[in-house]
């Protein structure tokens, strides 16, 4: 393992593989990956798939539209197709107030070019042909919010790192950070020390540990681990239930069709503190509790085998917005966590943004700092909540 590295990255996921790719893009020549794990074990390699602009604030929308951007040119970018596809989020109104939300949510949306619209069901059941639309009074749809593949993505990320010349070191936990008079100097890894001035903090859920490392409280940016499910079926068809399907008055529940095998996905809003970092047991309350809402979306797959359950983690922060940018304390510290579960679909910007932060000190990403600054939770300065689901 070297010795010595400008810039260590903490993290071995989306985030943080697209941080490693984009240092190296920007001729960083000396940039090391650490992950205790495999690439993609936390929480990437355990989401839906899903890439949406539908936020319902002005900076997530923004951030959104550029990465979408982003993703349509990614395969080309790193020379290995990571299966985006644009099919499309549906969300589902079943109130007349949900709908009148979903209006407002759209005028905003429009405003920063995002094209989403209101559908009737006769339209929203020639997109998802098995949709039970008896429920439902309209649906918010923009067919250029998508999925791709994760296991794709960061293998991706990390190979075009990898051939730029960043080392990527996996089993391999950080210990502790040396920090003197506010300044890093090292991360302390069970394979030895690494000498550096430059760390960036991509742990998602095991960001407070990295923090407190630092020398920071651990609550400092208060990022809670929240264990999410997602239950699996058999293939069906294809074409059935593309887009990421969603009533979020059903308890947040969802349904997304694999992009990969023609499974489906499927999702509620069932969350449970884990027992530690290392609790990722699949529950039977969840099964039970997703298939009763997944069925009343898609009564068909009331017919279809599950072959799979499996759960990760969503690193909440009290908005449900991520801490992305510069920590005063400790000069040189970055963070790019708390996703709380958006972190897989905003990682080209944010990973583009964090190395153009670390290299020129500013970046053109249309990420507002200000939104997602590190430092708002010790000034109780919370930010509207983040629209969550998928």
């Amino acid at each position: 393992m070297k010795s010595k590295a400008e810039v260590v990255i903490i993290g071995g996921g989306s985030t943080g593989t697209s941080i490693a790719y984009h240092l190296a893009k920007l001729g960083v020549e000396d940039v090391v990956l650490l992950e205790k794990n495999y690439l993609g074990s936390g929480s990437t390699f355990r989401c839906a798939s899903g890439i949406r602009a539908q936020f319902t604030d002005e900076a997530n929308i923004k951030l959104q539209k550029y990465n979408i951007e982003r993703w349509k040119n990614l395969s080309e970018e790193l020379e290995y197709d990571i299966h985006f596809k644009q099919t499309g989020y549906l969300f589902l109104a079943t109130t007349e107030e949900e709908v009148e939300a979903f209006k407002q949510n759209i005028k905003l949306q429009n405003k920063f070019g995002v094209p989403t619209r209101l559908i009737d069901m006769d339209e929203a059941k020639e997109i998802v042909p098995p949709l039970n639309t008896e429920p439902f009074l309209a649906g918010a749809w923009n067919p250029a919010d998508g999925k791709a593949c994760p296991f794709r993505v960061v293998y991706a990320f990390a190979r075009k790192a990898r051939e730029m010349g960043v080392e990527i070191y996996e089993h391999t936990p950080v210990t502790g950070l040396i920090v003197e008079n506010g300044e890093i100097k090292g991360v302390k890894t069970e394979k030895g020390v690494i000498k550096t001035g430059i760390v960036v903090n991509a742990a998602n859920a095991w960001a407070p540990i990295i923090n407190e490392m630092a020398g920071l409280e651990r609550d400092f940016i208060p990022i809670r681990p929240y264990k999410h499910q997602i239950v699996k079926t058999e293939p069906i068809a294809p074409g059935q239930i593309e887009p990421l399907t969603c009533p979020p008055a059903w308890n947040d529940s969802y349904v997304i069709q694999d992009g990969e095998d023609g499974g489906v996905m499927c999702g509620t809003g069932l969350e449970k503190e884990p027992l530690s970092l290392d609790d990722v047991q699949p529950t039977y309350d969840f099964l039970r509790e997703v298939l009763k809402w997944a069925t009343k979306i898609i009564p068909a797959l009331k017919y279809v085998h599950v072959v799979r359950q499996w759960a990760g983690f969503y690193a909440k922060t009290p908005d449900s917005n991520p801490a992305i940018g510069r920590i005063q304390y400790v000069d040189e510290l970055y963070i790019a966590a708390g996703f709380s579960g958006h972190g897989f679909m905003m990682a080209p910007g944010v990973g583009e943004a964090i190395a153009e932060l670390i290299v020129k000190g500013k970046s053109k990403v249309p990420l507002d700092w200000e939104w997602y600054d590190p430092h708002r939770f010790e000034r109780g300065e919370l930010r509207s909540t983040a629209f969550q689901i998928g």
